[in-house]
């Protein structure tokens, strides 16, 4: 939906045309007033024009305004700005109360010198507005809810011998949170705005966490066994979250605090000041492929999948070759994506000891219901949180790494999907520094897949530092693990 004074603008397009002896724009400023000389506005004018510290001015000069309207801030500015004390700017229903008419309008039009501060902040108002209710809308698409209410997750994506019950996916409660304040960010701050809205990214990035952190409570007790619905449970907390971004929006509006921040901090940098709307079905599409990266991500990291390589993209190291149908080669090296299947029959020959396959449900991965996540999005986004917190990368990391992202424009989340760092967070183990080793059986560090295929890892096999093998032994659920090290003709030291 375009903000009304968009609306008025093209409305009088025709009539500007058409009135061929003018070839300036005095026919708009005739017709509506000086403010209309600021209609094609730019987001770096906010700041060029030194807007922040004009609305912070008019803040504080204007406290009690403020305290004694009913609809606070928005019904204030409202009032001094236009005459229009019922400007509320809340989400209730309303298709009118935030509207901007400004062609004549007397008292804005007699401000002087601030009718181009209070035009922007207007404007910048009506368009937060616009997005808090374009989001909101996004994240209640059917899509969304058909996308994650499956009742096979855990039969899909997990696999284990032991019939128990995968309490550790609770765990997913608190990196969903991070997922939708990334998601509702990456709405608001798209490329055409992104480099100059610092305090804004922040500001929009805590304030989704926060919507979603305030559904939680209900949820907590939610049990996730191996049959459980685990897509119904994430779809009711996307769904809950919306409410708190109504009381999000209103608390702006009214002046209050929200997500740590006032309106003030959302508005800075001109980050709405010509912003065109939420595009629904890209936050629709960023929001399901990472929720859906999110839930397998915790569903794997239960098990022992691991990522491999470090290797040429050709292999031929003498280190072995690794399974070519779950491979990204990136910057000349080559990872593949490993699941240790165990012997799950009575064997005594070398079968006893397992052997490398493709992760439960990876064929249904880029098809159907889950067709936008992909093994190589799996791989990528396990690289780079590995590059950036080894395995450490938990919600806090995701949630500080996303707002700075967006607020320094180096990447856009949301346009990532399931790539984006910290969606998977599967173990890395680089190996490469095995191609000069002498680490017997370094012939069979990286296998294919297939019953046959079993590694063997004698010696620090990741980046020839025993510490770090040990530690992605461990983080790979394999601590203990006797399965590739069984030739080994000495303990290799994890």
């Amino acid at each position: 939906m375009l903000p009304s004074l968009a609306l008025t603008a093209l409305a009088l397009l025709p009539a500007v045309q058409g009135a061929q002896p003018i070839h300036h724009p005095a026919g708009i400023y005739r017709r509506c007033g000086p403010v209309s000389k600021y209609y094609n506005q730019k987001t770096s004018d906010w700041d060029d024009n030194n807007v922040g510290d004009w609305i912070n001015n008019w803040w504080n000069d204007n406290s009690g305004l403020i305290s004694n309207s009913s609809a606070g801030f928005a019904g204030a500015f409202g009032q001094w700005a236009m005459g229009n004390p019922d400007w509320s700017c809340r989400d209730d229903g309303s298709d009118s109360d935030c509207d901007l008419q400004l062609c004549d309008n007397r008292v804005l039009n007699d401000r002087g010198d601030d009718i181009r501060p209070t035009y922007y902040v207007l404007e910048s108002v009506n368009r937060l507005h616009t997005y808090f209710t374009g989001i909101g809308e996004a994240f209640v698409t059917t899509a969304l809810g058909a996308a994650l209410s499956k009742d096979s997750w855990a039969t899909t994506f997990y696999k284990d011998k032991d019939d128990k019950s995968v309490t550790a996916l609770k765990e997913v409660l608190t990196l969903v949170t991070t997922i939708v304040g990334v998601g509702a960010s990456f709405a608001g701050l798209g490329p055409a705005v992104a480099g100059a809205v610092a305090g804004a990214g922040n500001a929009l990035t805590s304030g989704g966490i926060a919507a979603a952190v305030n559904t939680l409570p209900s949820h907590q007790d939610d049990t996730f066994e191996k049959s459980a619905d685990l897509g119904g449970i994430l779809g009711s907390i996307v769904v809950d979250s919306l409410k708190s971004f109504t009381t999000a929006n209103n608390q702006l509006m009214s002046g209050q605090s929200y997500g740590d921040a006032d309106i003030r901090s959302y508005l800075s940098g001109g980050a709405f000041l010509a912003y065109p709307g939420v595009d629904k079905n890209s936050v629709t599409d960023a929001m399901t492929n990472m929720l859906v990266g999110t839930s397998i991500n915790q569903l794997y990291r239960t098990q022992k999948i691991f990522i491999m390589g470090g290797g040429a993209c050709d292999d031929n190291q003498g280190i072995g070759s690794g399974p070519q149908e779950a491979t990204v080669c990136r910057d000349g090296q080559a990872w593949y994506l490993y699941y240790w299947q165990e012997n799950d029959v009575v064997s005594t020959t070398s079968h006893q000891w397992g052997w490398v396959a493709s992760p439960p449900g990876a064929d249904q991965l880029g098809q159907g219901a889950y067709g936008g996540v992909s093994v190589q999005d799996i791989i990528n986004s396990s690289l780079d949180a590995y590059n950036v917190a080894g395995y450490n990368y938990d919600s806090d990391t995701a949630a500080s790494r996303a707002s700075d992202a967006i607020s320094n424009s180096w990447a856009s989340p949301g346009a990532h999907g399931a790539s984006w760092e910290g969606i998977f967070t599967i173990p890395v183990c680089d190996v490469g520094g095995a191609v000069n080793s002498d680490y017997q059986g370094k012939e069979y560090i990286l296998q294919p897949y297939g019953h046959d295929s079993r590694p063997v890892w004698c010696g620090a096999i990741c980046s020839g530092d025993s510490q770090k093998t040990s530690d992605f032994i461990n983080a790979a659920n394999m601590g203990g693990f006797q399965s590739p090290k069984h030739l080994c003709n000495s303990d290799p030291g994890y």
